[in-house]
């Protein structure tokens, strides 16, 4: 199987062309990335072919997805308050940008797209565990965009008959998400401060819970799905139901190190839901048989892959 990746030098994208790397399933994996947030050194060692551009590139995307058999798009502009800074960047890459991969894979003889789109579409609907039947209520431009991706995804798989896949990420952490950085996620933003023995940031009092999916549990679905060529004419929450609480992932943190940490408490951000967690009914139906990392044991492996940096 030939498969390229999108973003394939970013966090989740370079860990799953490790996983297709240490697998039978991809003899040949082919990442498009502009670098914009990914990194060349994610990639060292790597035998995937890596090719330096954007999806906003119509030659770039025909040179990459010609003969692929599948696409993973995970390109993205990420972070809701990056995109209330710059909304229309988001759109353009994370709208815009879904639609040109989606026409090159028309071009090219409609291979398996899996396009990573996000649970922040739920926004304001309050309702919990979020099931993919809730109506989508955005509060950011970046849930917008999301929302927009793969909309446009499951639009061309019912008007193109396109083989495709739209996953509703949550909140995934592992290895290589970085920290230091203005729109870092909390876990890795939190475990580099406790490791500097600086004050972890938090928006908010850290009541606000989160579905905290550790990355090779993404990767393993997503690996199960080019496999087996799944597909859905409807969303798929990528996340297994778990809810967990800021200030408990900081206890967590304390825990493991066997400190105390320092909080530096701030405002709420705008864009910011309250809560999220994952109805997993209809992921469980499509991959019965993947099983999750358990969160204690990724936040061990996070916090190691931080120390050895």
């Amino acid at each position: 199987m030939n498969v390229v990746v999108t973003g394939g030098a970013g966090f989740i994208g370079s860990n799953l062309v490790d996983l297709l790397a240490d697998s039978s399933l991809a003899p040949s994996v082919t990442v498009l990335d502009d670098l914009s947030s990914g990194l060349s050194a994610n990639l060292r060692g790597s035998r995937a072919r890596f090719v330096h551009g954007s999806i906003l590139d119509s030659e770039t995307l025909d040179e990459v997805v010609a003969g692929a058999d599948a696409i993973v798009h995970l390109a993205a502009r990420p972070s809701v308050p990056r995109s209330i800074a710059e909304p229309k960047a988001a759109h353009l890459v994370n709208a815009t940008g879904t639609l040109e991969v989606l026409e090159a894979a028309r071009r090219h003889g409609n291979p398996h797209v899996i396009v990573a789109s996000s649970s922040s579409v739920y926004g304001a609907n309050t309702a919990l565990p979020k099931h993919e039947g809730l109506a989508p209520r955005p509060v950011s431009p970046y849930a917008a965009s999301k929302l927009a991706s793969e909309a446009y995804t499951l639009a061309w798989g019912h008007s193109y008959g396109l083989p495709v896949l739209a996953f509703r990420f949550f909140n995934v952490f592992g290895p290589r998400q970085r920290a230091g950085h203005a729109y870092a996620a909390a876990i890795p933003t939190f475990v580099d401060a406790a490791l500097r023995n600086q004050p972890l940031p938090v928006y908010g009092d850290g009541s606000q819970s989160r579905d905290f999916t550790y990355v090779e549990s993404v990767c393993r679905v997503i690996a199960d799905a080019l496999e087996r060529r799944v597909t859905s004419n409807e969303p798929v929450n990528l996340a297994f139901g778990s809810n967990i609480t800021l200030n408990s992932v900081i206890d967590r943190i304390e825990s493991h190190l066997g400190v105390r940490v320092g909080v530096d408490r701030k405002p709420a951000r705008a864009g910011d839901v309250p809560h999220s967690q994952a109805d997993n009914s209809r992921l469980k139906a499509l991959f019965p048989t993947i099983e999750p990392v358990d969160f204690d044991d990724g936040l061990t492996r996070t916090i190691d892959w931080f120390r050895s940096l």
